[in-house]
């Protein structure tokens, strides 16, 4: 059975909270969609990463984020 639909979506705000791996946002009809999740090793890693360290080894703060953020309005 084939369904054939016209849409006509008007967005005013779209607010994501989150985005992770293999999501999927749809907006409208659309077909199948067949979820994928692809993992290269684009730096040519041959090692494991090394472990964090402690914020009291490297004098850092953990705490507060790298960049400064916007907080949500």
């Amino acid at each position: 059975m084939n369904f054939y639909i016209q849409q006509n979506i008007t967005i005013n705000l779209l607010k994501v909270d989150a985005v992770s791996n293999s999501s999927v946002l749809q907006i409208g009809s659309a077909g199948i969609i067949k979820p994928a999740s692809y993992l290269y090793n684009t730096g040519g890693f041959t090692q494991p990463a090394p472990e964090p360290q402690s914020p009291a080894e490297d004098g850092t703060n953990v705490e507060a984020p790298a960049v400064p953020l916007v907080p949500p309005q």
